[in-house]
């Protein structure tokens, strides 16, 4: 590995510099952001970690391996990855379950028993009741997208005593955390039966407005939607009606279109509606970064050979099995 240079771009502390460096004994690490760095000194990387823009993804022409520290790919990189095959691409797939499965349950319970409301009320001082709650026990919950963060959330759900149903792009695989697997294909079938609709999916061509009119027309009176995934996959013109209409109790949405989202949007004056500015992921839960971390040395370490960690597909966008 002598000669090898690595650029690290993403939030660092001491702790994970020395853990690059045991990774990877022998390489040249720079830690800086992307944008410190003009093209020459871009051009020199072999090894990246950091999820880089267009225009910087372009100028990384020395590049062999590229660690992103998302869940998600976004199209530019399988893109790019089509018109370089040779280039290893990981996502940061698995470092998310826990702290954004956290998340949703969170936000559920916290609209469930309404204590958004009562957090409005405090501003006038209101002390009075504002009626019944709901309780997760005997509850159908149905995620949308049963990857790992589907799972995990799935997993908390059934501790709280709810029945979980999965939907996935495949059949088979693991169904721990899931009382019913389906497929996609089975959302309509699936929606009016829910009591929960939680969406954790990538943007694909498949995804984008999913959830739009008429599939929230299918779920239940008084069910609840939560969205962690990209916000491409609900039509956000459609859950402000369903909202309003009473039609959905409540809604948690942790991304939206576009982001960040305008100040004058309606969706922020909704009051059963729960928006949070794309903040269940990233590293404000240090397991979080401690598993993005881990993955990236392990990929780092497993140069050129492999096996890698979340090896990414560029004709699906998702993880290879």
């Amino acid at each position: 590995m002598d000669g090898i240079k690595v650029l690290v771009s993403m939030p660092i502390t001491a702790e994970y510099k020395e853990q690059f460096a045991r990774a990877l004994p022998e390489a040249a690490f720079t830690f800086a952001r992307f944008t410190d760095l003009d093209a020459q000194q871009l051009a020199g990387f072999d090894l990246v970690v950091g999820n880089p823009g267009e225009e910087t993804l372009s100028q990384l022409t020395g590049m062999k391996l590229l660690q992103l520290n998302s869940s998600g790919v976004a199209e530019h990189y399988l893109a790019h990855g089509r018109q370089h095959p040779e280039l290893v691409l990981c996502s940061a797939s698995g470092a998310y379950g826990q702290g954004i499965s956290e998340h949703m349950v969170a936000a559920l319970l916290t609209l469930m028993k309404r204590l958004h409301l009562y957090r409005d009320a405090m501003k006038e001082g209101a002390w009075q009741s504002l009626g019944s709650v709901r309780s997760p026990r005997g509850l159908r919950v149905l995620v949308v997208g049963a990857g790992s963060i589907g799972t995990a959330f799935a997993r908390l759900m059934q501790g709280l005593g709810s029945h979980t149903t999965g939907l996935r792009r495949r059949p088979g695989g693991d169904r721990e955390g899931f009382d019913e697997l389906y497929t996609i294909d089975q959302l309509e079938a699936q929606l009016p039966l829910a009591d929960v609709v939680a969406m954790a999916l990538p943007e694909t061509p498949d995804t984008i407005n999913l959830m739009d009119g008429g599939k929230f027309r299918l779920m239940k009176e008084g069910s609840y939607l939560l969205n962690v995934g990209r916000g491409s996959a609900v039509n956000q013109e459609a859950l402000l009606e369903a909202l309003r209409s009473g039609r959905l109790a409540g809604a948690s949405i942790d991304v939206t279109t576009p982001e960040p989202l305008p100040a004058d949007h309606p969706l922020w004056q909704e009051p059963n509606l729960l928006l949070t500015p794309h903040i269940s992921g990233y590293y404000h839960l240090k397991a979080t970064h401690d598993q993005v971390v881990a993955i990236a040395c392990h990929n780092l370490a497993a140069w050129p050979q492999g096996p890698y960690q979340s090896l990414v597909d560029y004709q699906t966008g998702y993880r290879k099995r």
